[in-house]
């Protein structure tokens, strides 16, 4: 009688201890297919919505062959989280380039947008004129009318889907083309790449 009470209660505590391991496999299994299905990590997408010209002064100094350039441009941009779960970025900016050179920066402060939302950021890119001064091809390229510029934006941070943290950085280029003559932007092509 004892044997048989015994064997029951090592069945009943087999059976429990069985039934507890298949739940935990179970439930593993179902985050598993959650994580690579409904949660799975998708890449933020930047992109650029416009870009015009704020502000352009020009003046030359002939006898020194000198060209003093004051360029401002507004540039919205706007960047879309796909996933189930906020996308936090950390510090960055936004570089203004001339010929590889780098000649504005405005920093981006750190943020965070939220599952499926869109967020749309202006970013005024002012021309810091000294930083031409030692460039060469900045004479010619205003004496002719045309200026090539390129903007520049990243955007690290981490998304984080079910306590598990993705990391992901997106970036955009686009080079374009100012016409001093009638301060207008033209010949626009851009860019974008995001990484998992």
């Amino acid at each position: 009688m004892e044997v048989e009470k015994a064997n029951r209660s090592r069945n009943r505590t087999c059976c429990c201890i069985g039934t507890t391991i298949c739940i935990i496999i179970a439930t593993v299994i179902l985050i598993l297919i959650l994580l690579f299905t409904v949660f799975k990590p998708k890449r933020p997408v930047m992109s650029f919505d416009s870009m015009s010209v704020k502000d352009l002064d020009v003046s030359f100094d002939i006898t020194k062959f000198k060209v003093y350039l004051n360029l401002t441009i507004d540039v919205d941009l706007s960047v879309k989280n796909p996933n189930k779960a906020g996308f936090k970025y950390s510090n960055s900016s936004a570089f203004l380039n001339y010929r590889g050179q780098v000649v504005g920066e405005v920093p981006l402060p750190a943020d965070k947008i939220s599952a499926g939302e869109t967020k749309a950021m202006n970013v005024s890119l002012t021309l810091l004129a000294d930083r031409l001064l030692s460039n060469s091809d900045i004479y010619s390229d205003v004496k002719s009318g045309v200026v090539p510029l390129n903007t520049y934006v990243r955007l690290p941070g981490k998304v984080n889907m079910l306590g598990f943290k993705f990391h992901a950085v997106s970036t955009s280029s686009c080079d374009f083309t100012v016409y001093t003559s009638n301060r207008t932007m033209g010949d626009q092509s851009c860019q974008y790449k995001t990484k998992l």
